[in-house]
């Protein structure tokens, strides 16, 4: 089990025994050339701890080698801590939080470690496309400014300086998000045809950027009229997608408070990775996050 409890509870061999159990669940492997026999443990007084020699490569490795975790001076503890938290933290948990309640020694080590953690839990290729009704929205996230003397009061929706945030649902299933650049019938339409299965049925609002899409689609398109207020007509709604912005935007203004665009997608993956382990518990969840930290070696730079 994986629950922040427990992992608190852990030694840091014993951290390093649930990594290597997570990672390597039919025994080590050559972080190098891949090979799963003649591999020793090395355990003399001057090796470091969970240190294996390849007798195929004659190259030495540890299971953090090609994960987020290789060259991390930060604890194999504080990390499983840290997975745990982000998995379970509904509406995410800032960089901040996570220096004071891990006791990390700066800022800044706390906000590389967050991104590394959003990075594993980046959303793999579609093994397949979203598929049954599928509604897309887009929406604008930014934190929310401060009213200012004499300044008029920011545009909401669109027309605001904000980043544009397309989202497509799968109904009770899964949920890709990506910043998008504009949102026009070019963006919105390639959006859609990369990630939804033509037998699927598409559901949006009234914009008209989305208007011809339903040709392409088996199910066809069906929308409803915001503007007028209509926000559900039998089974046409994009409440679900609605939903699912509702938690990213109160991350973002409860959590964080600001983001920047450069890095909005990491905070997508994450809030998109919860959505769809959204029916497992905490420590399974966590453990899918860790078992994804393989080959995804990151190194962010300090922005500017």
């Amino acid at each position: 089990m994986l629950t922040l409890n427990q992992v608190s509870a852990l030694t840091e061999d014993q951290a390093r025994e649930t990594i290597e159990r997570i990672l390597w669940p039919d025994g080590p492997v050559c972080s190098h050339c891949g090979a799963i026999e003649n591999l020793t443990r090395l355990q003399g007084q001057a090796h470091r701890p969970g240190l294996f020699q390849c007798n195929n490569c004659h190259e030495q490795f540890t299971v953090t080698v090609g994960t987020i975790f290789e060259d991390s001076h930060i604890p194999l503890r504080k990390w499983l801590m840290a997975f745990a938290l982000l998995c379970s933290a509904k509406k995410g948990i800032s960089a901040l939080q996570l220096q004071r309640e891990l006791d990390i020694g700066s800022y800044r080590t706390a906000w590389h470690l967050a991104h590394r953690i959003r990075h594993a839990m980046s959303q793999e290729p579609l093994a397949s496309l979203l598929k049954g009704t599928v509604e897309v929205d887009e929406t604008y996230v930014g934190g929310k400014p401060r009213p200012k003397a004499g300044i008029p009061k920011p545009k909401r929706g669109r027309g605001t300086n904000k980043t544009p945030v397309v989202a497509l649902v799968e109904r009770d299933g899964r949920v890709r998000a990506r910043k998008i650049h504009r949102v026009d019938g070019t963006t919105l339409k390639a959006a859609i045809r990369e990630n939804v299965d033509r037998s699927s049925q598409i559901m949006t609002d009234e914009w008209p950027s989305y208007r011809g899409i339903g040709a392409e689609f088996e199910g066809g398109h069906e929308t409803v009229n915001h503007g007028a207020g209509e926000y559900a007509r039998g089974s046409a709604h994009v409440n679900t997608a609605e939903s699912y912005f509702a938690l990213l935007k109160r991350g973002v203004i409860g959590s964080f408070h600001h983001v920047s665009k450069e890095h909005l997608d990491r905070y997508c993956d994450e809030f998109s990775f919860r959505w769809d382990h959204r029916s497992i518990d905490d420590s399974a969840r966590t453990e899918i996050a860790i078992r994804q930290t393989r080959d995804r070696r990151l190194s962010y730079r300090w922005p500017r």
